[in-house]
């Protein structure tokens, strides 16, 4: 495993996280007691830090890091988790208002509630859950971050941005106000490494690229079937809802054909390429056992990403927001 210093924190973290929504039970049924051994063999693999969120399975995903961590014997486990706004803005809102969205009294609570899951007495990185451009000068939220860093409840703080919008970040990023950034970069979304990440770079923002598959599509291995195995009302089941599956399979398999003369897999590619921007200080990809462990962790070994391909990847630059 290789390791990455996580910005100003000095945390030196695994490039290769645990990313927490699937053992949270929005993806589809799971037992927690595979989660907990899934969990425990990345902890072995050398992954040390978990990404997790209130929103997964409504804390549930707090519920099992939790009991993972405080179950481990092991190295040090750095654990991240996300508090949502009051009212998540509308998608379509080019300029939402930030303040109220993280009032003091609620902040508070979602703490005291996340530490009780997590089990734990100080959160190693709190990140609000959606961050508006308007938070630069609607300050209410770092106000109250501030009171509970200073308490000793939290560690450090981090935003995550909205979906499909790298560019909310960057004046954030310059004025580093968050120790961290979490932002969708992919093979689909390539647009963080033209600006965001950049604009980091002088306060060292540390940058978490979530989404490193497409929520799977770029793992490679759809069918024309596998929308119809499913559970309906799961993540993939709503997001890839419609023709939105076929849009994105005809794609994949162009980009199947790209990357064959130099990876043996799609997904092998997709970690590669999130993984060649030094920025990106960790990657939060989904792991529901203990093989997908296995084959996220054996991308760690520092080898460069081809300057070719790099090139050749850019005409499949597709942003699109299928989360709302």
């Amino acid at each position: 495993m290789q390791y990455r210093t996580f910005g100003r924190t000095g945390w030196q973290v695994s490039e290769i996280a645990f990313g927490g929504w699937q053992i949270g039970g929005d993806w589809g049924r799971v037992d927690d007691e595979d989660s907990i051994r899934t969990l425990h063999h990345a902890f072995s693999q050398g992954v040390n830090f978990v990404d997790t969120a209130e929103l997964y399975g409504s804390g549930h995903s707090e519920d099992v890091v939790g009991r993972a961590v405080r179950q481990w014997t092991g190295s040090r486990i750095y654990v991240a988790t996300k508090i949502q706004p009051v009212v998540w803005p509308d998608p379509d809102d080019d300029h939402p208002q930030m303040r109220g969205r993280y009032p003091r009294w609620y902040l508070r609570a979602g703490v005291d509630a996340a530490l009780r899951r997590l089990r734990t007495e100080r959160i190693d990185l709190l990140q609000l859950h959606s961050w508006m451009p308007a938070g630069l000068h609607e300050l209410d939220w770092l106000e109250a971050l501030n009171e509970l860093r200073l308490e000793g409840k939290v560690d450090r703080v981090g935003v995550s941005l909205r979906d499909y919008r790298p560019g909310e970040g960057a004046d954030l990023a310059r004025l580093g106000l968050a120790d961290s950034i979490q932002v969708v970069f992919n093979l689909f979304e390539q647009r963080p490494a033209d600006q965001l990440f950049p604009a980091g770079l002088a306060t060292d923002t540390a940058f978490i690229a979530r989404v490193p598959f497409d929520s799977g599509s770029l793992i490679g291995h759809w069918t024309p079937q596998t929308y119809d195995r499913w559970e309906p009302g799961s993540v993939p089941h709503t997001l890839f809802r419609g023709d939105r599956f076929t849009q994105t399979l005809q794609r994949v398999e162009k980009l199947k054909k790209i990357c064959a003369p130099h990876y043996p897999t799609l997904a092998e590619a997709a970690m590669r390429y999130t993984l060649s921007s030094p920025e990106v200080k960790t990657v939060i990809p989904g792991m529901a056992s203990t093989s997908d462990v296995e084959a996220n962790v054996a991308y760690s070994d520092g080898v460069p990403f081809p300057d070719e391909l790099r090139q050749q990847l850019r005409s499949h630059v597709w942003p699109r927001n299928f989360y709302k």
